[in-house]
């Protein structure tokens, strides 16, 4: 018997009709056979505040125990300024913390994303992979995955 693989899967916004949360739930339906994408809401993550690592809140625990028994994660992301949103770096930090207690250590993760604009998320991405170094989780560097989502008519003629 073949083991199922299990992907994490992290949205990076929080937004109820957001473009990655509909591509991360696209992507538990196209998974391929044999794998399987859990996802993980992070709307409820508090801010990160290191008085707090030694006993982090509920959701944190239940954060690291759901990366730690995933075999992958899955980041779909936004991009914000250039880089990812806030509420993706903190849920990546706590899951960093304390130091030498990393849920992240070892695992191979996929990135992909949707924003407006003509290069998407790639500058989003690169700051992940960036921060993988540090934190030890291998990159899928291919395929790329960027997706461009179309600004409303009003916009574009304003532009």
């Amino acid at each position: 018997m073949t083991k199922q693989i299990k992907i994490l899967g992290i949205a990076g916004s929080l937004r109820r009709e957001s473009y990655n949360k509909s591509a991360l739930r696209a992507a538990t339906q196209l998974v391929p056979e044999g794998a399987s994408i859990e996802i993980f809401d992070i709307a409820g993550i508090p801010a990160f505040n290191q008085d707090d690592e030694q006993d982090p809140p509920a959701e944190i625990v239940e954060f690291k125990k759901k990366i730690r028994e995933a075999d992958a994660i899955l980041f779909v992301t936004p991009e914000y300024n250039y880089s990812v949103p806030g509420v993706l770096k903190n849920a990546i930090d706590w899951a960093s913390r304390p130091y030498g207690d990393s849920a992240w250590s070892g695992k191979p993760a996929a990135i992909m994303g949707a924003s407006v604009g003509s290069i998407a998320t790639a500058r989003a991405q690169y700051h992940l992979r960036q921060m993988f170094v540090f934190l030890n989780i291998f990159a899928v560097n291919q395929p790329e995955v960027m997706m461009e989502q179309p600004m409303k008519n009003s916009i574009r003629k304003a532009i």
